[in-house]
């Protein structure tokens, strides 16, 4: 039989063996120091100068004085001498100087593996409950990268479903972003928690914005709302195509263009203005007391709004010359170039007609 037990190292009371009470005692004392084990540090390397009876440490690789070659054990200081306990795997230990528990795992004093897996919940700094799973009180929370980036998921199960961001003062929701109820990324907003406006969002296949916050038509001058491209004028659509429909413009606010017939300028708001450097011609034939040009027609360059009334100027190309002008029509209107003093000298005449384009 062996004299001592497998896995404490107790030493057994054996037949006929005086004074038994030496070895039940060193067994009791033995079980006195490791169960419920308390130590004063780990890893220590340095006795204490004056250490207190009961006194414990777990000894570290290079334990130096009286502890010298006792690397790994239990070092317990007991009447006035230090006795050494070597640990099995698996013994538990508290530390006093850190308010941990340790482990030994056969070759140093660890900290205990802890489950993370299908936790019923978590609460750092305060309680969690059954909605509110992870709980964090704190001035801030820090989400760092492991290697170059960092995500955060928020993974809802159904369209229909939410996965948001909500912000709350006092408890009350004030914001909310996310996925609300479907697959547009929103931003809306609330004064009392209860009535909700959106802001803000965003259409999952096109990426055009709508909302409280954005131009609601064409007309739509809400102060503080964010203009529509479409709406409104910028570098991109000042000049281009003038269009309307039904008297509101859908084009661009000014139009420029030239053909064989002059130049023409439209405006958004309706307005035409087309000009001319017509044929040179000289003023030679008499017409009662002025002498003038023969009569011609000019053809705008694009037409005016039928049954508008067109207004038209010109110079005959020198101040001695004006222009005469018929009625005109949508398209065209005919012009006499005539003179003061009879001048064979062949001058470009212009012309200007303003009136509407629609």
């Amino acid at each position: 039989m062996s004299q001592n037990s497998p896995r404490l190292n107790l030493p057994f009371l054996q037949p006929s063996q005086a004074q038994k009470h030496v070895t039940h005692n060193e067994a009791l004392r033995r079980l006195d120091l490791i169960t419920q084990l308390s130590v004063a540090t780990t890893n220590a390397a340095t006795p204490p100068a004056v250490p207190d009876q009961g006194e414990v440490h777990a000894l570290g690789a290079a334990p130096t004085g009286d502890w010298t070659g006792q690397a790994g054990k239990l070092a317990a200081w007991l009447d006035n001498a230090w006795h050494f306990v070597t640990p099995r795997t698996g013994w538990r230990a508290w530390d006093e100087s850190t308010g941990q528990m340790k482990i030994w795992d056969g070759s140093a004093w660890v900290d205990p593996p802890v489950a993370t897996q299908n936790l019923d919940g978590v609460g750092i700094a305060t309680g969690y409950d059954s909605t509110n799973r992870l709980s964090v009180r704190s001035p801030a929370t820090l989400l760092s990268h492991d290697g170059g980036g960092h995500q955060l998921k928020i993974n809802k199960a159904n369209a229909g479903d939410t996965a948001s961001l909500l912000f709350q003062s006092n408890w009350t929701g004030h914001a909310e972003m996310g996925l609300s109820g479907n697959t547009s990324f929103a931003i809306k907003v609330s004064a009392d928690g209860s009535s909700w406006t959106d802001a803000l969002s965003f259409d999952p296949a096109t990426g055009i914005a709508s909302g409280a916050a954005v131009q609601a038509s064409a007309d739509d001058t809400t102060a503080g709302r964010l203009m529509r491209a479409d709406y409104g004028y910028g570098p991109g659509n000042l000049l281009g195509i003038v269009e309307q429909s039904g008297g509101t413009p859908t084009g661009a606010v000014i139009e420029r263009g030239s053909n064989a017939n002059g130049d023409y300028v439209r405006f958004a708001d309706g307005t035409q203005i087309c000009t001319v450097s017509l044929t040179a011609t000289g003023c030679t034939n008499a017409d009662g007391a002025l002498f003038a040009s023969a009569e011609a027609v000019w053809s705008f360059p694009v037409p005016f709004a039928v049954g508008s009334t067109v207004a038209l100027s010109g110079s005959g190309g020198a101040t001695t010359r004006f222009m005469g002008f018929d009625a005109p029509t949508d398209t065209q209107v005919g012009f006499k170039v005539l003179a003061t003093a009879s001048d064979a000298t062949a001058l470009a005449p212009t012309a200007t007609a303003i009136g509407r384009w629609f």
